[in-house]
């Protein structure tokens, strides 16, 4: 495997939002994640730095960007340093259309 690149299914687990891996595994095969907006069909999908992946969970539907690949599953503050939310609302002071 190369070494810029890792399992969807594994980065998941490691940016902790699946408590296990077969959990983040399921989530994919269920259809409930994406990446670079196409629907990720399998668990191996190889994912690298830069690439955007949503997550519609049954609570949220998240939209990071992946800043680092995981070595494994650490404490949360860790897991938040391996991605960006494209999610959270605009800064304060941005115009929006309307």
């Amino acid at each position: 495997m190369r070494a810029d690149r890792q399992r969807l299914d594994k980065w998941l687990w490691f940016a902790r939002f699946a408590k296990t891996r077969s959990l983040a595994a399921r989530l994919i095969a269920d259809g409930y994640v994406r990446v670079n907006g196409q629907r990720a069909e399998a668990a191996a999908k190889l994912i690298a730095v830069g690439d955007v992946v949503t997550v519609a969970a049954a609570h949220a539907t998240l939209a990071v960007r992946v800043l680092g690949l995981g070595e494994r599953r650490g404490p949360a503050p860790e897991a938040r340093l391996l991605y960006a939310d494209l999610s959270s609302d605009p800064p304060v002071g941005s115009v929006t259309p309307g």
